[in-house]
């Protein structure tokens, strides 16, 4: 599916000549955009993106979109459960 932003010509030329590949750009920033707003699930973004999973986290962190990750503690206490459970 193809969606089409019109711009103005002299801010798409100014956007072409600051950003190597702009409709990528544009691209990520509306579906890290729809995801903030919970209209895509994390497995939808990352789909949408063309990445896996964890490539996807990536991309919400240099949005500084992080609600949907977990935290080094949450991490933690995940671990020593999946420790207690498995006997390791």
């Amino acid at each position: 599916m193809a969606i089409s932003i019109s711009l103005p010509q002299p801010l798409e030329d100014s956007l072409r000549a600051q950003i190597v590949n702009l409709d990528a750009t544009a691209k990520e920033a509306a579906l890290v955009e729809l995801y903030r707003l919970g209209h895509l699930s994390h497995g939808q973004l990352a789909e949408g993106l063309g990445v896996s999973r964890d490539e996807a986290n990536g991309v919400l962190k240099r949005h500084h979109v992080t609600d949907d990750l977990i935290t080094l503690e949450e991490f933690d206490e995940q671990l020593a459960t999946a420790q207690r459970l498995f006997g390791q």
